[in-house]
Parts: structure tokens; sequence; C-alpha cells
């Protein structure tokens, strides 16, 4: 019989009824320490008392009632935005692929109103990951996820990341913007070189085309920095945000100038759910809490301590643990080729650690980022009685 919840996961053989902090709670009462945050969204950990207020209190007065109308909290939210980033106007999503489909459209749009309406193609790296819709997997260019989906859609050019001059070479009349993740999640924590990133930004004033940063795993505090762009010396025209701004509710954002977004005007995009009340509560809140003084630094000293753990765990188990790579917390632990990942997680599992796969044989450590240096401590513990299964 096919099963009432289609099967396009293949799902660890746990169910969880309850959070706290960063702990999850399974329906045989076990306690397992959450080191994946439901892949970098529960930056607060799980039932946060704040986050929990926002929305009751929130949900007692409305929950929805259309972009028909105004809706304060976008007001609210993208104000914030605007003044801790680069943008100056925010369109609300319910996820990272909606934003980054906003994205996609505003580069078109921008060419098309700018008098170059034959400008229509994004420059994407190999590696990427932006999504699931048809559009977003056609960004990607992962084989695998285009694989039976029909022809690709057009307008996408995957190209190797790294290389400044394969990047020119790339660029034809028909580009419209690059985008790019300045540190890619899904294919293994690649953390892409500042030196590359400000390159993509001199191509792209020279040739007339918008820069995309998508921060949606990598941004809002999960490196240390509001933003990873913040960083490094470059700012983009477009960034499509989700994952952490809504500290576990549903909610994303495509961020942009003024003049990147001259095209989106009345009809040319929307959404239903987009920006509706209760996130807009929510996200103002989680925002709220990351632009806290102490937040960041918090980050930035228990990532730092968390990279030399695990960096004392390759000298521990060479046989298993390859590299180290990532930044603040948003971390990737390599394997050694003989230890599948997927086998490696069964048995994190099994000590009661929640990690996520990635590519390259990589661990994704991507915890709330609420954990102390006890939590890494923990997960330190758990990291070495699962390598000691595989030390030959």
């Amino acid at each position: 019989m096919f099963p009432t919840v289609l099967p396009t996961y293949k799902r660890a053989d746990i169910a969880f009824v309850r959070g706290e902090g960063c702990y999850l709670y399974a329906v045989d009462g076990r306690r397992y320490l959450d080191f994946g945050a439901g892949i970098a969204v529960n930056a607060f950990g799980h039932a946060h008392p704040r986050l929990i207020k926002a929305l009751t209190e929130q949900a007692g007065k409305i929950w929805h009632c259309s972009n028909l109308y105004r809706v304060p909290g976008q007001e609210m939210l993208s104000k914030l935005l605007a003044d801790n980033s680069f943008a100056e106007t925010a369109f609300f999503t319910n996820s990272g692929v909606e934003a980054c489909e906003c994205a996609f459209k505003m580069a078109r749009r921008y060419q098309y109103v700018s008098g170059r309406p034959e400008r229509f193609r994004i420059i994407t790296f190999q590696g990427a990951f932006h999504g699931r819709t048809l559009a977003g997997i056609a960004a990607g260019g992962n084989p695998k996820y285009l694989e039976g989906f029909g022809p690709k859609v057009e307008g996408f050019d995957s190209i190797p990341a790294g290389d400044l001059k394969v990047v020119e070479a790339a660029i034809g009349p028909e580009t419209a913007a690059i985008m790019i993740e300045p540190i890619q999640g899904e294919s293994g924590i690649h953390v892409m070189a500042p030196e590359f990133l400000r390159g993509l930004r001199t191509l792209c004033d020279k040739h007339g085309l918008l820069l995309i940063l998508d921060e949606v795993q990598c941004g809002l505090g999960r490196t240390g920095s509001l933003f990873v762009y913040q960083t490094v010396g470059v700012t983009p025209d477009i960034m499509p945000i989700a994952k952490a701004i809504g500290g576990g509710f549903p909610l994303g954002a495509c961020l942009a100038t003024a003049e990147a977004a001259k095209g989106m005007t009345f009809g040319t995009h929307g959404t239903t759910y987009g920006g509706n009340p209760l996130a807009m509560a929510v996200g103002l809140e989680a925002v709220g809490m990351m632009l806290e003084p102490d937040f960041l630094p918090h980050v930035r000293k228990v990532g730092n301590y968390f990279a030399q753990q695990l960096a004392g765990q390759i000298d521990a188990f060479p046989s298993v643990f390859a590299e180290v790579r990532g930044q603040g917390l948003m971390l990737g632990l390599k394997l050694q080729s003989r230890v599948v990942n997927t086998d490696f997680m069964a048995e994190l599992y099994r000590q009661g650690l929640l990690v996520v796969g990635a590519g390259e044989n990589v661990i994704r450590i991507l915890p709330p980022l609420i954990i102390t240096e006890k939590d890494v401590r923990e997960g330190i513990d758990m990291l070495s009685a699962a390598a000691e299964k595989f030390t030959s």
C-alpha cells in the first residue's frame, strides 16, 4: 500500500513530541541533543519562552488577513531588517525557496525595465542549493535533483566556483545576474573566499549585472555576524533569507536595494500567506533577539570553541575524521572515505545526538545559536563514542 505521506524522505525512525532548549524528546521519552536545529532553523532552540509569548499573543489577535491590506508587522520587520543591512525593501515569503524565486524574478524584471529585456540568465555555481521548485533545482544545477522532471528551466548557467576568469567567460549578452551562497551548506559546507566574492561584485558592476547572495542558511547569526556579506566587504543587490529568521516559524524574505527592486511594481509578484501577522510577530521577536548586544559575540565565542573541539576529534580519530569546515555555528565534519556519513549519523542517533547530512561525506553541525560550551562538550562526548565504533 502506498504510504499516505509521500515517501520523498528517508526518515529516521524517531518521532519527537516536544522540545526544550537544545534538546528534543521522542515518543519513547528519550532525550536527544539537537545539533541540527531543523536544518539551521531553530536558532533559539525549542520552546523559547519569548518566541512562545510573541506567537501566542499574536494568535489571540489576528492570524491572517492577506496582503490585500496593510500588515503593520511587515512594515516594522522590513524597517528592522533595512536598518541592519544593505536593504531598502523586503518581500516576505513562507520559505527560502520562495525568497529565491522572488530574487530570480526581481533580477529578470530589473533588466527588463532597464531596457535590456534580453538579459534573463543567472550565473550560479556548482554545489549550490537554492531550493526544490523547478526554478530552484535549475539554479542549483544538481543532476540528482533535476532527474525526471523534464526540461531544465531555462535561464541558469552553473559553473565552478573560485575562478573569476571562469565567471567572466560565462557572462554573455543574456546574463542578468550572478547568484551565490557565501557558504554552501547542502554540498558539504564550502566557504567562499572573500576575495572571490569581492571579485563577483566587481564583475557585476563592470557588466551591469545584479549580485544575488543567497543567505537562506548561512545568514541570521549562524556564522557569528547577522549576515555573512557584512564580514567580507561585499554588498549584494538582492539577498534571499529564511530559516532562522522565524526561529522555527515558517518565514523568509527577499531583501533588495531600491534600484534592484525597481521593476517589482503592482501586480508583478504576490503571495497568499507570506508576511502573515503570526509570522511577522515571531520574526520581529527573533530578529530583535539576534540584535541584542551579547548574542552575536556568544555565537562567535562558542563557534570558535566548537571548531577547536572538532579539530581535537580529528587528532583523536584520524581514521574516522578528515577535516573541519565552516564558520561560527555552521560547521561541517568531513569523514574519511571508509566511513559513510549516513552510517555515522545512524550511530550518532543511537548515542542521542542529532546532526544533518551533506555532500562529500560530510555531516553538518548546525546547533541552536544559544548552545553553551557545556552543550558542546556533551556533543563531543557523543561524537567520540560514535567514532569509537568506527575505529579500525
